[in-house]
This record gives structure tokens, sequence and C-alpha cells, in this order.
């Protein structure tokens, strides 16, 4: 998808030419083919640009529509010959220079002296605490309570009847109707990528969103970061505790429960009314289905089927993880060794 603009400013295009320059990559094609957003690789439309990584074994699928690709010496034989390249040492290093060189978050821009932009959308019917700050472009609908001292960022919406804790943070998100959001919170920050470069490891910038659907509720002090160049999404009716963690690309389905604790690493699916006990953690990319309960503590390597209980770690179908903490106790009790 290309970048949302309510939430990422454009400091204008590249060409290919001026892309090298900036970055060292040697340009293959036209050196005026003009690069105006960014994107992940199978998803670009024209003038977006992407980048691959590793050795090109498991090579995704490319856009026919992408404008221009930074690749490694060692993936360029993978690609399609008349696709327009930047080649380079470290493709993604590449990548975030000539993002940040296209983008910034609003949110990071000079801010305005007022704590409540002239150009943002407030319902009369919407009530503000001391000390809110609402950026520009942002919308509050009716019925809506913001808490002292939230921060509603730049372009961000909010709908009918939602509410928005003392002290909590909304940047880059859309927010449905009745959502709700305790003290504390922080919305749409940046996930944890984490990138080596020349001079050693960089944080990777992300232009995705957050999206909470309709009757959500966010714990206190509980952090959902925006996706990197999708969405981060927390389906209807979803109810998370306070003090969790879910990374950027995260997508969570209907009536998911999360107790407190809880850790989801980057591009987890989790299907439609899943319960995760406290502390349980998921690795990245991994699939929870629909239905599946997770016993507290759990840490989940690996996909879990549709409607499976599972629980320990690693994590593994109930029954089994069961028998397995029998065996192991009754091969250490004092009786056994006697």
């Amino acid at each position: 998808m290309a970048v949302d603009t309510r939430f990422y400013a454009s400091l204008g295009a590249l060409t290919l030419e001026s892309a090298a320059a900036l970055t060292g990559a040697e340009p293959v094609g036209d050196p005026n083919t003009l690069i105006t957003g960014i994107a992940a690789a199978d998803k670009a439309k024209p003038g977006e640009l992407a980048f691959l990584e590793g050795e090109g074994a498991g090579l995704t699928s490319l856009s026919p529509d992408l404008s221009v690709l930074l690749v490694s010496e060692a993936i360029r034989r993978r690609v399609a010959d008349g696709v327009v390249l930047l080649i380079v040492k470290q493709p993604r290093h590449a990548h975030n220079v000539i993002a940040r060189t296209l983008f910034k978050p609003r949110h990071q821009l000079a801010q305005a002296r007022v704590a409540i932009s002239p150009d943002a959308k407030i319902h009369p019917g919407a009530e503000l605490g001391a000390g809110v700050v609402v950026g520009a472009g942002a919308a509050i609908g009716e019925g809506t309570v913001i808490c002292p001292n939230a921060v509603i960022g730049p372009g961000v919406q909010i709908g009918r009847n939602g509410f928005i804790g003392a002290g909590a943070s909304i940047h880059c998100a859309l927010l449905g109707d009745h959502v709700t959001l305790l003290a504390g919170a922080r919305i749409g920050e940046a996930g944890f990528g984490v990138t080596p470069g020349p001079s050693g490891l960089e944080d990777a910038p992300h232009f995705g969103r957050v999206i909470l659907q309709d009757h959500v509720t966010i714990g206190a002090n509980t952090c959902i970061d925006r996706g990197v160049f999708a969405d981060t999404i927390v389906g209807e009716r979803t109810k998370i505790d306070n003090l969790c963690q879910i990374a950027h690309n995260v997508v969570l389905g209907r009536s998911v429960i999360m107790a407190a604790f809880g850790g989801i690493s980057g591009s987890v699916r989790i299907g439609d009314g899943s319960m995760l006990g406290g502390q349980v953690g998921i690795a990245d990319h991994v699939n929870v289905g629909a239905g599946v309960s997770l016993a507290g503590a759990a840490g989940v390597l690996r996909d879990v089927p549709d409607g499976e209980t599972w629980g320990g770690t690693p994590a593994k179908p109930i029954r089994q993880w069961m028998r397995e903490v029998a065996w192991l106790a009754k091969q250490t009790s004092p009786k056994k060794r006697d």
C-alpha cells in the first residue's frame, strides 16, 4: 500500500541517478526514472521503490508495477531483465536512506506552539481534558472523551464514543467507534526494526499505520507499533490487557483476548476468538488459528491450527505438554532417586 500522507509528509521525489548518488549504489536502467514512494516488493505501485535482501534463495514475487528495486549483487542475477535496479552491498540500509529522504512522520516535524491545531476537526460533542494535544488534520468524533495530557498526533482519526485515557499517545493510527485506550497506552510508535548499516546497527524507519476497529479495548501502558509498509490491525471487539506489546505488522482477528504481560513479535497473525493467557510470547511470522487457547507463559515458536489449546515453552498441544511435565516431575522426585 502507498504511504499514507495524512501521517507522513512527502519531502519530494528522487531520480534513479540521484538515489544512486545518495546511496553509492550502481544504477541499472533509465537514470531519469522517478522514485516517489516506497513499498514492499510484491505490492509496489508505479513510482515506488522496494528492496530484496539475502542471497535470493526465497525470492519473493515482484509487483509488475514496481519502478525501482534495491538488490545486492548476489540477487541481481535472479531478477528478470527489464527491472530498473539499484545494486548495493546493503539494500535495506540503502532503502532506509532513500525512505528518510522521501518521507518524514508528521509528528516528527516542527510542532506548532498551540495545543490544539486549528486544522483539527473536533466534534462539538467530544470532550477534551486539560493539557490535551491534537495535531493538524486529526479528527475526533462525537461523544469521544480525551483525558488530560493525551497526545493525538497529526492525521489521527478517532471515531464516536471513544475513550482515551490520561497520558495516552496516538500516532499514525485510525480508530473506529467505541474504542477504549486506558492511561499511558502507546499507539503507532515505530517498531523494533533493527538493520545493519556501514557504521553499525540502525533503526529501520516505519511507514505503516495502526488500525483499531470498533469496540477494541487497549489496556494501560500497552504498546502497539505501526507497520513497516503495511498496517498493524486489531479486529473488532478484541480486548488487550495492561502492559502488553504488539509489534509491527501484526494482525489480530475479531474478539481476541490477550492477558497482561503478553508479547507478540512482528508479522504474527492471530485468528478470530483466540485467547492468550498472561505472559504469552509469540515468535515473529507465526500464524495462530481461530479459536485457539494459549496457556499462561506459553512460548509459541510455530503455527497453531484452528481450535487447539497449547501450553509450555516451546508451546505444544496441551495434553502432550502436561504429559511431559508429569513425566519430568516423576523423574526428578526424591522417591524415584531413592
